[in-house]
């Protein structure tokens, strides 16, 4: 694990550019400053030291991502993390068992380039293979304190399309429509104009008989033809 870790962050310094590192910050509004890896470099150098240093059970790899997300002093190293819990080598290892690492990554992530990509790969995974657990999961985030698990509880579907769960996509979304916070009225947005490229007259008929807010209504309709 410790091999992993290591070679992951100088891998990552190798192929940073610095001077990029300002801007990328100042646009994620970042706390956690920028190595200025872009998506591309990251990607290629990560994938050498993935296939190089395979991790041999489930209980290191989830060490070996919680490493990397708690110590992370740049967030290419947290991107870094997303990109190991979800890595091809370790599919068969997304059981139930991952649910509180991500849900730490979750609440500590707290934002949205990290919580989204979480919500609608991985949560949205496990919701997919185990929706009898994963379910009443669900619904108790779309109450809880924690806004962006509330958040992650509305997206964890996006990519259903037709599978969607609607009556689970509603629980979610109605515990939150009287919320003022932009991240979760742009989630329920967000999450009505995935579903409206499936089913459009459905996602009309919920906005217009839902008390939801406009920003809600605009992103849910962005894609809707005017009649």
């Amino acid at each position: 694990m410790t091999t992993l870790v290591e070679e992951v962050r100088l891998a990552l310094t190798e192929v940073a550019d610095p001077s990029r590192a300002p801007a990328m910050t100042a646009y994620m509004k970042s706390v956690m400053p920028f190595l200025g890896v872009t998506s591309v470099p990251r990607r290629n150098a990560l994938r050498r030291v993935f296939r190089e240093h395979r991790l041999e059970s489930a209980p290191e790899w989830r060490r070996a991502v919680l490493s990397l997300w708690r110590e992370a002093e740049y967030r290419e190293e947290r991107y870094a993390a997303i990109e190991l819990a979800a890595h091809r080598y370790y599919q068969s290892w997304q059981t139930l068992y991952t649910v509180p690492m991500y849900e730490e990554m979750i609440v500590t992530g707290a934002w949205w380039d990290v919580v989204d990509d979480i919500a609608v790969h991985r949560i949205g995974t496990l919701l997919e293979r185990y929706p009898d657990a994963m379910r009443p999961l669900m619904l108790e985030w779309a109450g809880d304190a924690d806004m962006w698990k509330r958040r992650a509880a509305i997206l964890c579907q996006n990519a259903f399309k037709k599978g969607t769960d609607l009556g689970l996509l509603y629980a979610c979304i109605e515990p939150n429509l009287s919320d003022t916070e932009f991240f979760i009225r742009k989630a329920i947005g967000w999450a009505l104009r995935e579903y409206a490229k499936t089913d459009p007259d459905e996602v009309v008929r919920y906005v217009n008989h839902q008390g939801i807010s406009g920003l809600s209504r605009r992103e849910a309709l962005r894609n809707v033809p005017v009649s």
